[in-house]
């Protein structure tokens, strides 16, 4: 069951679809707004984060070899504090733990009581991009990774971290991320349920419209999408490597081979990281935590496929209106035994773009 429901963006009224029931089942296909590239966290978001053992496990692994008595920068700390005080936990001489947002911030300032945080954690206010600290940090923590890996700026950031707050030496955690894309149809993600928002999400839909002052093609986020869905194995169309040649734009092209019979419509894409070279990787369709797949469209039809044909598909990301976030551009051609080939595009920026530009928005957005 779906229902329309308006909120209110600058005076202007919205219409969103949504799914009154869709965010009280757990391990429910739920789509919702990629939001962790805005600021729009809230307690639940951290909550979500806080409590994410599949990522803190691993971020903790990481810790416990790099920072005894070491200097250790947290870009990103958020209201918990978390990999600050961790570092503190594992030995770190000194924590610089930088926090841009207002409300985040004084939460975060709580957890300074806690025993030897306020003598080894130093809190900042403000982005990284215009801090400052002394003496440079020889490990960074930066869980500044999107479900699109580098969909929160973390190669500009930490670009900019290494010519002014780190070590000629210094580690990044994680060590590596990729985003990975597959062939699917947007409806079939959500199984037998209808696509529609979760009544959870429309908070963070409005906070992200209200920043831009007007609604946009928000990317799509789905949460435990349907398996079935995806037609072929996931290929490699971003990397971010945090120790080595982090480019702060990117353009890659890869061939997606078709492995069913099916309907195709767009491209889901999800996050593979790696805290350690050598650690187990975090795969984010694979495991449930808090990243989630991103749906980005492409044809305004599903399109019919058989196993065997292709979508050849280049991703481009060039940097945003901020000189941080990354914008995205999606070029892909269908090649069908049937139809033939058929060409197809779609771009999300970080910032601003058409609302309602394609017919997945326009069912969503009515």
């Amino acid at each position: 069951m779906t229902i329309p429901v308006d909120l209110v963006i600058a005076g202007s009224t919205v219409r969103v679809l949504v799914d009154p029931y869709r965010n009280t089942a757990p391990e429910v296909p739920t789509l919702g707004p990629s939001a962790g590239e805005y600021p729009c966290y809230d307690a639940a978001a951290y909550a979500e984060m806080t409590d994410d053992e599949e990522r803190n496990r691993r971020f903790r692994v990481a810790l416990a070899r790099l920072v005894a008595g070491r200097t250790v920068l947290d870009i990103g700390t958020g209201a918990d504090l978390l990999w600050a005080r961790e570092s503190v936990r594992y030995g770190a001489r000194q924590v610089f733990a930088m926090e841009a947002m207002q409300e985040s911030f004084r939460r975060a300032g709580r957890w300074l009581a806690e025993p030897d945080a306020a003598e080894r954690i130093s809190l900042l206010r403000g982005v990284s991009t215009e801090l400052d600290i002394s003496p440079r940090a020889q490990v960074c923590v930066a869980e500044i990774i999107g479900s699109l890996a580098g969909a929160e700026g973390a190669a500009a950031v930490l670009t900019d971290a290494r010519r002014r707050h780190l070590t000629a030496d210094a580690v990044v955690v994680p060590h590596r991320c990729v985003t990975l894309a597959a062939p699917v149809a947007f409806r079939r993600l959500f199984a037998d349920a209808p696509a529609a928002f979760a009544a959870d999400s429309l908070g963070y839909l409005k906070t992200i419209f209200e920043w831009h002052g007007a609604p946009f093609d928000v990317r799509l986020r789905i949460s435990h999408p349907a398996r079935a869905a995806l037609l072929g194995a996931g290929q490699v169309v971003e990397v971010l490597d945090l120790n080595g040649h982090l480019p702060l734009e990117q353009r890659r092209s890869v061939r997606l081979v078709i492995d069913r019979p099916g309907l195709v419509d767009g491209v889901l894409t999800w996050l593979r990281l790696w805290c350690l070279p050598d650690g187990e990787p975090l795969d984010a369709l694979a495991t449930t935590c808090n990243w989630a797949s991103v749906y980005f469209p492409l044809f305004d039809t599903e399109q019919p496929v058989e196993a065997g044909d292709l979508l050849d598909l280049t991703v481009t990301s060039t940097l945003g209106e901020d000189g941080i976030h990354p914008d995205y551009h999606l070029d892909a051609v269908l090649h069908t035994a049937n139809a033939g080939a058929r060409s197809a595009s779609h771009s999300s920026p970080y910032r601003g773009g058409g609302f309602r530009q394609h017919s997945v928005h326009r069912h969503l957005f009515p």
